[in-house]
């Protein structure tokens, strides 16, 4: 018959390791003893607690041991801090219908825009990057050419621009949106020359890891409101 671990007495601050363990203690301020009793009835019971056992006829295996029990200090308390405050970003909010717009268009979530143009431009129509790049989702010229895309710095062509190109990436790498938003940093000959995989490039990889995380972010406040 297999053993059945029976506890009669409870006994806080121990943890047993097993059934035929000793009991092991967490030390705590102040402590006091006490007797433990270990024993196995007829039927095959193992009981351990704190009172002996009246029947000794029926008791197979009996023994007993004295431990300390500790009383825990108390728990301190603690000041409840203030939850930090979020600030509404005025660019996101004056682009969010724009974007909202062109998402639909495309076929894209809002949230997803919203965190490419955050990394990209921060929602700056204007920036230009050393590269060549300009507008709120950075198209370069051929990109904006493959795209139809005649005035990089108007908003709305931009984003069309840049959200089309993206969604052609998803739908290129099967709905991989790690791949598609490298291949929109790095370019989709670079993923699929490094066996459809992030390239081993920092900025590429910082990139994905970032843009997914605003991801996250804007998925969480829908409207994009919040920095």
């Amino acid at each position: 018959m297999p053993q059945k671990l029976i506890v009669t007495s409870v006994l806080w601050s121990i943890a047993w390791l097993g059934t035929l363990s000793l009991p092991v203690l967490v030390q705590a301020s102040s402590s006091q003893s006490m007797t433990i009793y270990k024993y196995l009835d007829a039927e095959g019971v193992l009981h351990l607690t704190n009172k002996p056992p009246k029947k000794s006829e029926d008791i197979l295996y009996a023994r007993s041991y004295t431990i300390e029990i500790y009383t825990p200090p108390p728990v301190p308390s603690f000041p409840q801090l203030p939850l930090p405050t979020m600030k509404p970003s005025a660019r996101a909010a004056e682009y969010a219908p724009l974007i909202n717009s062109v998402a639909q268009q495309v076929g894209l979530p809002a949230a997803l825009l919203h965190a490419v143009i955050k990394v990209e431009s921060g929602y700056n129509s204007r920036a230009t990057s050393p590269k060549g790049a300009v507008g709120l989702m950075q198209l370069m010229p051929a990109t904006a050419q493959r795209f139809g895309v005649t005035d990089r710095s108007d908003p709305m062509e931009n984003l069309r621009g840049g959200a089309r190109y993206l969604s052609e990436l998803l739908k290129l790498f099967n709905q991989d949106l790690s791949l598609a938003l490298a291949g929109y940093n790095a370019g989709e000959n670079a993923v699929i020359r490094y066996g459809y995989s992030i390239p081993p490039y920092r900025e590429t990889q910082g990139y994905v890891k970032k843009v997914q995380a605003w991801y996250q972010h804007y998925q969480q406040n829908p409207l994009g409101l919040l920095d």
